[in-house]
């Protein structure tokens, strides 16, 4: 076992493209860390640096505590997984899974009892005599993993390793890939597109745009408090409702469209910053869980202290949730991660890519199409950032 330290790593190409800028990343032993981003981001190229696919132009490599910018893949002591599992079709399972094994020439009583244990590992012990065509998508994605299993390396390397299966598999499997790498506790650098998988399957997520780091910490943390509109708009789905908005005289109120939102003593207490940005423009950022549904005649939820109006377009009913697309007559912020995660297919919702609002309600709300709607707002939970700058306004 060994952690990964990825120390200002940069990777430019003949052509002159920077692909990846000065990227900071440490994976400690045991961890599942995942990079996300949108196509294009940089996330595989610096994948295949560490596994010594590609050349690094500048920064160091460390594998443990030894440097490897120079060290051949082979002799990394990584396995990776791909998206393409690359199985040989006229091996069974067992053979599929032990041939790295077979190479290297161990006793072929050891290749038994490795692939033995990694196909217990993987569930796959009842089908260790079948040929990958006769196994799902899943199972044989799992015969992928068991060859990297039986190496026993100090770092998995897995890029996309899902992307190829249905929906709902996709939701097992990603589960099962990470019961089982917790239960290796080995290094683990996971690239996807996916956010949601990324939300569900790494200790820590960093999320990179245009091979640049925008953030990395716990999925709670990227999605409460996002340090900019890339990862606000990119992390979450359906994407954060992000409006134009101005600061009233000692930002006590924040102006959206021709609605005016109290903020209090409470908010200027949590972000002190705001008071810098009176009168000034800002993007106003807010949550579609953050939108609960308030009827004309009922009170305001806790820690309310005023709503939000908008018409209703569309009603979602998704079965355990509502999702209300409604407009008003406030301007949408388009951020740049909203587009490219749209671009991916990741951020669902039918107007909030290009209309004004969506709120996530509970399923039995009465809401429809041509109808108005309230939403209670919490102040607390409204996200700030800088309108020239695209950064969270925090403190």
């Amino acid at each position: 076992m060994a952690p990964i330290t990825i120390d200002k790593v940069t990777k430019v190409y003949p052509n002159g493209f920077e692909a990846v800028h000065e990227l900071d990343l440490d994976v400690a032993e045991g961890e599942f860390m995942v990079l996300v981003g949108p196509s294009g981001c940089g996330k595989t190229t610096a994948l295949r640096m560490v596994a010594g696919l590609e050349d690094i132009s500048d920064g160091t490599l460390r594998i443990g505590d030894r440097v490897v910018n120079d060290v051949s893949s082979k002799d990394r002591d990584i396995a990776m997984v791909f998206q393409n599992y690359a199985l040989y079709p006229h091996m069974t399972v067992g053979e599929n899974i032990g041939f790295a094994l077979k190479l290297r020439k161990l006793p072929k009583a050891e290749i038994k009892r490795k692939v033995n244990a990694a196909a217990a590992i993987l569930g796959l012990t009842e089908w260790i005599d079948r040929k990958p065509g006769q196994l799902s998508g899943g199972q044989r994605q799992r015969v992928a993993m068991g060859r990297a299993i039986v190496r026993e390396p100090s770092v998995f390397l897995m890029d996309e390793p899902l992307s190829n299966l249905d929906a709902k598999l996709r939701v097992q499997m990603r589960a099962e890939v990470a019961r089982i790498q917790r239960r290796l506790g080995v290094a683990t650098l996971y690239v996807t597109h996916d956010q949601v998988e990324a939300m569900t399957m790494g200790d820590r997520v960093a999320v990179l745009r245009a091979g640049v780091l925008q953030q990395c910490d716990n999925p709670q943390v990227l999605y409460d408090n996002p340090k900019n509109l890339f990862v606000a708009a990119f992390i979450g789905s359906p994407a954060m409702n992000l409006f134009e908005s101005t600061l009233a005289e000692g930002a006590t109120s924040a102006l959206v469209g021709s609605q005016r939102i109290q903020l209090g003593d409470a908010v200027l207490a949590a972000k002190p910053g705001l008071k810098a940005y009176a009168n000034s423009p800002v993007v106003l950022g807010i949550r579609p869980e953050d939108l609960p549904v308030a009827g004309d005649d009922e009170p305001m939820l806790p820690g309310a202290t005023g709503v939000l109006e908008g018409d209703v377009e569309l009603v979602e009913a998704l079965g355990s949730e509502l999702l209300v697309h409604f407009t008003t007559d406030a301007r949408r912020v388009e951020a740049e991660g909203a587009k490219e995660a749209d671009a991916e297919g990741l951020n669902s919702g039918t107007l909030a890519r290009g209309g004004e609002g969506v709120a996530r309600v509970e399923p039995r709300a009465r809401l429809a199409a041509g109808s108005r709607a309230r939403f209670n707002l919490n102040p607390l939970r409204l996200h700030f950032f800088d309108a020239t700058t695209g950064q969270a306004i925090t403190s």
